[in-house]
């Protein structure tokens, strides 16, 4: 699967910010987990400068479902961060893009 992922998060960014960990999951639910996360891809952003993004890439780990929970079903691609200070506590916000299906049949 290839992606085109932007963003920009430059607002994150203040004088007490170290890092930004940013990556995109497909989640999506099953009768027994409300919320199935599937980890597609990941990076760090190391400063403001870096901050505003595009990238067109494949994604990074394997869209893998465990069982045929996802075949035919909905699922959302949601775009996490997690802001890492230099002292204090870390804080995490996320975007949610929903309306995907995959086909009910595929290998």
């Amino acid at each position: 699967m290839t992606m085109n992922i932007s963003a920009d998060l430059q607002s994150l960014f203040t004088w007490n910010t170290k890092q930004v960990f940013v990556f995109l999951a497909a989640e999506y639910g099953t009768p027994k987990n409300s919320l199935n996360q599937i980890s597609l891809w990941d990076g760090i952003i190391p400063t403001k400068e870096h901050a505003k993004f595009w990238i067109h890439t494949s994604n990074k780990y394997r869209f893998i479902d465990q069982g045929s929970n996802l075949r035919g079903k909905e699922f959302n691609f949601t775009l996490h961060w997690h802001v890492m200070p230099k002292t204090g506590k870390m804080f995490a916000d996320k975007i949610v893009m929903s309306g995907y299906r995959l086909p009910q049949e595929y290998r």
